[in-house]
């Protein structure tokens, strides 16, 4: 008997979801930095295990917007809410749950949706933060489930399968038995590239770039891949291209060993790099980077 249903995973910014998605899946999709608000779209992870499919949405982290970029990814966040079957909501074990904790929480309320509360991050934490934790969440919703984990050292996450088993509902499968996400090849490339950038750049440069892949050509041996990195100033192209052009090629060179991982096949990548001032405050641009309106998607 086929089973499968899908879970939206939500939280604060740099909490783990991306991380956790990677875990669930076994495989990395979703891109991982240590800066806030990394994820900017959906992604959907799809783990096949058995008769169940898993249909798993990680969402960019819930914040206060302060620009329509950030407008457009608060509404993925809550778009993403809609129509699953349950929420995983993720925090860090922190006994205070802060105004964005609370405003999902209430949000969950509002739709009615089932949730199981995932405490993140217990590799760098204690058993009594953990519990405070708990305690500290417990009234202010009935979560079916609580499961303190470890996403970054795959801790913890059978159990949480376990419980979100209780949530797929017998039908049948939305996706082919080998498929891991919906992305789109051109999605993946860019996301990887931008994950360099984030890695590779000062703190303020990753958050105002945008990838776009402009050519993705597979041949039988080797897929051929020309992108454009997008930035606000002519000074961060400067950072982002560095000295003789090394730092570019440092984010190439990660960028691509990453892409032949994942696609297992050799890969030719072709960066450059263009200024648009102020493009994540103008509709157009964020519409042709592929940050449209929710209700276009």
């Amino acid at each position: 008997m086929k089973k499968t249903g899908f879970v939206a995973i939500i939280g604060r910014p740099n909490v783990g979801k991306s991380t956790l998605i990677n875990a669930l899946v076994g495989e990395k999709l979703a891109i991982v930095s240590r800066k806030p608000q990394t994820t900017r779209n959906k992604i959907t992870g799809i783990l096949t295990s058995g008769e169940t499919q898993y249909v798993f949405m990680d969402t960019p982290g819930m914040h206060m917007p302060r620009t329509k970029l950030g407008d457009r990814m608060v509404e993925q966040t809550v778009s993403a809410m809609s129509g699953v079957d349950a929420v995983i909501l993720m925090v860090e074990p922190i006994p205070h749950p802060g105004d964005i904790e609370l405003s999902l929480i209430e949000k969950i309320k509002s739709l009615g949706i089932p949730a199981i509360l995932v405490i993140n991050k217990t590799d760098k934490s204690d058993a009594v933060k953990v519990g405070d934790t708990i305690k500290a969440y417990a009234p202010l919703y009935g979560f079916d489930a609580v499961i303190p984990l470890s996403a970054a050292k795959k801790r913890g996450i059978d159990a949480l399968l376990k419980e979100v088993d209780r949530y797929m509902t017998e039908g049948n499968w939305f996706f082919p038995e080998d498929t891991i996400t919906d992305q789109p090849e051109r999605v993946i490339a860019s996301e990887m590239i931008r994950e360099q950038i984030l890695r590779c750049c000062d703190d303020e440069i990753p958050h105002g770039t945008a990838v776009v892949v402009e050519e993705f050509s597979e041949g039988k041996s080797i897929i051929r891949i020309r992108a454009q990195i997008y930035c606000e100033r002519n000074s961060h192209k400067g950072i982002i291209i560095g000295k003789n052009g090394e730092n570019l090629k440092r984010i190439g060179t990660r960028a691509r060993e990453s892409m032949e991982k994942f696609f297992g096949i050799k890969v030719f990548l072709d960066l450059w790099v263009k200024v648009k001032e102020n493009w994540r405050n103008n509709e157009v641009l964020l519409s042709g980077f592929g940050y449209r309106p929710e209700e276009d998607n």
